[in-house]
């Protein structure tokens, strides 16, 4: 069943949704890819872990605190050869976790060489801590023979930094073609729009694939069960502006 939208749904950025739709998303996305490349090509998916340090509290996990010994800490300890040896004390390791993201990668064959990374930006990349470590990884990739494509379909955190002024849109689809940086082709469209058919670059000579985004938004929609999960008589989102939601409220009420 299709979302109530026409274009972008911004319910389904809700965070108890938007993880489940991005790597749904991520999945039909590198379907559409893989059914419209040359058969020297190949797509998958890779993961990403963001390494956020959280308060000890929060971990939760069971190691133990100290070590327990019954050693007289104000004498060193003696081995069996008369040699003093010290007095190991036991300490929990900071194991640093965070969000799990998908993104998918063009592979070229038969060397196996990454051709194109493709990412769909969420909240991890666009806010804090997380949108450090993703730029620091991102400004990797564009200093490697790749080409790199991230769309951006939220309305929250900040946009991917750019020497000049975005076109005026809600969503964006930046394409950085490795023989054309640092120039960035930039594509921006508004909340309500259908999702467009934009290009993913290849290898040259060989050309760009086309893939029909809305086809693939509207897939991940629809296999993800999200008409039945999602409460469209609860509040709107936050980021929507007061006529967004005036706009939103009317688009749910002729649906009815």
């Amino acid at each position: 069943m299709p979302s109530p939208f026409p274009g972008i749904d911004p319910y389904i950025q809700l965070p108890a949704f938007w993880p489940d739709f991005h790597s749904t998303f991520i999945n039909y996305w590198r379907e559409a890819i893989a059914d419209a490349l040359p058969d020297n090509y190949e797509a998958g998916i890779g993961e990403r872990v963001y390494l956020i340090e959280h308060e000890p509290d929060a971990c939760k996990l069971t190691f133990p605190d100290v070590a327990i010994t019954d050693v007289d800490r104000d004498s060193p300890r003696m081995d069996v050869t008369g040699v003093a040896t010290l007095e190991q004390v036991t300490i929990p390791l900071t194991i640093l976790d965070g969000p799990r993201e998908t993104y998918i990668e063009i592979i070229h064959r038969p060397d196996r060489s990454l051709v194109t990374a493709l990412e769909l930006l969420s909240p991890a990349n666009k806010n804090q801590p997380g949108r450090t470590e993703y730029l620091a990884k991102r400004n990797a990739k564009l200093y490697q023979n790749v080409h790199l494509v991230e769309l951006d379909i939220l309305r929250g955190g900040q946009r991917l930094p750019l020497t000049k002024a975005l076109p005026h849109g809600d969503a964006y689809y930046f394409l950085s073609r490795e023989e054309q940086r640092p120039d960035c082709q930039v594509y921006s469209w508004m909340l309500a729009r259908e999702l467009p058919v934009l290009p993913v670059p290849l290898r040259a000579p060989d050309a760009d694939v086309l893939i029909d985004l809305a086809t693939v938004y509207n897939t991940a929609y629809d296999r993800g069960r999200f008409q039945k999960r999602i409460d469209y008589r609860g509040a709107p989102p936050t980021q929507l502006t007061a006529d967004e939601i005036v706009w939103a409220q009317a688009v749910l009420g002729a649906g009815k």
